[in-house]
């Protein structure tokens, strides 16, 4: 797991053939990734040392979950609609010792390919998933949620439960 300041979380990914066996490769050690990592609802390329456009997400079983896809990955994700913005904490594997407050969309369209295929997917979602897409997305551009926080006085020490 690459933390920051890595030069990799900085970088904006490129985007991916996600018919190349390396993408799927890519793909399957993200999913593995997110399962064994307590607590990860997803994990974007960049926070495994690849400047990709590739995600893996699944916020099954989460208290904030509204709408769930279950597990999948996309490729080349691009944000068609995004309303309703709400302010709300996040954190991050890279970023561990750290949480924030960021505004995004609550309800959110989202365009990607699925790997192992060239058929563009059309995903729309709502709340913590919402949340959780426009996090990694942001991975996947360069960017970590400690940008987009209003100042210091909205980042906090994670806490640590016993």
């Amino acid at each position: 797991m690459v933390r920051a300041p890595h030069p990799v979380l900085a970088t904006e990914g490129a985007e991916v053939d996600p018919l190349d066996p390396v993408m799927l490769a890519l793909a399957a050690d993200l999913v593995a990734t997110m399962r064994i990592s307590p607590g990860c609802v997803g994990l974007a390329a960049p926070q495994v040392g690849v400047a990709a456009q590739m995600f893996a997400l699944d916020v099954t079983g989460h208290p904030k979950t509204r709408t769930c896809h279950g597990v999948f990955v996309l490729c080349n994700a691009v944000v068609v609609e995004a309303t309703r913005k709400e302010k709300a904490r996040e954190g991050c594997m890279s970023v561990p010792d750290l949480t924030g407050d960021v505004k995004r969309a609550t309800r959110l369209t989202v365009t990607g390919v699925l790997p192992g295929t060239t058929d563009v997917v059309t995903l729309t979602t709502d709340a913590f998933e919402a949340r959780a897409v426009q996090h990694e997305i942001d991975h996947c551009n360069g960017s970590l949620f400690l940008d987009r926080v209003a100042g210091a006085h909205a980042v906090y020490p994670r806490k640590v439960y016993l």
